[in-house]
């Protein structure tokens, strides 16, 4: 599609989309009403700045006698961040309570129009370091976990590069760090699309339902069918399909990308593959794999079509981490979309965060 028709759409187009996020908002406040709203863990807010709230887990008794190691949560920046904390089966922020951790979350708050030149540096590096700066005042340690999720995985990789001193491990979950045809299902409609800033100067903040659209064009077996193939499957398993519905309702609780940091993944991850050639620019610096020095562990799910292994692993291989891991997680039913299975499967809750726990505690033998 050529810039022009993208500017034709105008202010017009923008507003349709931006309604049928409040429709799919409406639909999203409807599943919570009957029961489908997230059970999630206590937590405080510590700081808050444009763009940020960084939450905290756990009741203030827990936090003062754990002196533990620390973990800050870094969720994709497009859905509300819950899917960490769903409900107390199948909750990350449990597991990591559980394993005597300081929990902590990098909420990502929908900003004003006015505030659409937000990028990756302030994601991938100033909030982050807010973040950093407001656990230390805490009394947290120096150094923390990172761990994030799809688009999330980014934003932390990308603070592991500028930080590595201040990182104890990065834990990278289904996160698209190389970009290529194959790797990429977005690859034809990035080719589609003459420049991502077009689309952003139109709409300033890019609505959520604009992402969804373009993500069910781009796999649409992945984002549309196996969700139905996994509602039906679930029917018979009241756990399941309480899930599957938890998550439903989550996919309905989306906010808009601010047009600068739409450009750049867009421009900079999809298209032109920089972080992954060692060219990615992000303030005063240009980083790539062989900047992550912090220990790394990364999952992938080989079946997946939305982030498949070759998304991931060839930047895990180009690291410099001294003892780095793959997991592969082989699925769940109940989970609604795969890609989110990794955080509320019930496969993963017991077979994988138990293995990386391990390998962060050092009991992971086969670790390299």
């Amino acid at each position: 599609m050529q810039a022009s028709n993208w500017n034709a759409m105008g202010a017009l187009g923008a507003q349709a989309l931006k309604h049928m996020d409040r429709s799919r908002k409406a639909r999203g406040d409807m599943l919570d009403r009957a029961g489908y709203g997230p059970q999630q863990t206590p937590s405080t807010v510590l700081h808050t700045e444009p763009g940020l709230a960084l939450r905290r887990y756990g009741a203030p008794a827990d936090i003062t006698a754990n002196g533990g190691p620390a973990v800050l949560i870094v969720p994709a920046p497009i859905k509300r961040p819950y899917i960490w904390d769903l409900s107390p089966e199948v909750s990350v922020v449990r597991r990591w309570l559980e394993h005597g951790y300081r929990v902590y979350l990098a909420e990502w708050l929908a900003l004003p129009d006015t505030h659409d030149h937000f990028g990756l540096d302030d994601y991938g590096d100033h909030l982050l370091a807010a973040c950093r700066r407001a656990i230390a005042a805490d009394g947290g340690p120096d150094q923390v976990v990172v761990a994030g999720h799809s688009l999330g995985g980014i934003l932390a990789a990308i603070h592991a590069c500028l930080y590595p001193d201040a990182v104890r491990a990065t834990i990278l979950l289904e996160s698209p760090l190389h970009f290529s045809p194959a790797s990429n299902c977005f690859a034809r409609l990035v080719d589609a699309t003459p420049h991502a800033r077009p689309i952003a100067e139109t709409f300033r903040q890019v609505p959520g339902v604009f992402l969804n659209m373009m993500s069910a064009l781009a796999e649409p077996q992945a984002f549309q069918w196996e969700r139905w193939t996994d509602r039906w499957l679930s029917l018979t398993d009241p756990h399941a399909l309480a899930t599957h519905m938890r998550v439903e309702r989550w996919t309905h609780d989306e906010f808009p990308l601010p047009g600068r940091l739409f450009t750049e993944i867009v421009e900079s991850l999809y298209r032109n593959d920089a972080f992954m050639q060692g060219k990615l620019v992000v303030g005063a610096r240009t980083i790539g794999p062989a900047d992550l020095r912090s220990p790394l562990l990364s999952v992938v799910d080989p079946r997946s079509k939305v982030i498949p292994p070759e998304a991931l692993e060839p930047f895990h291989d180009a690291t410099a981490s001294p003892r780095k891991r793959v997991l592969h997680y082989e699925g769940d039913v109940g989970v609604n979309l795969q890609h989110v299975g990794v955080l509320v499967g019930r496969n993963a809750h017991a077979r994988i965060w138990p293995r990386i726990f391990d390998w962060l505690d050092g009991k992971d033998v086969h670790a390299a």
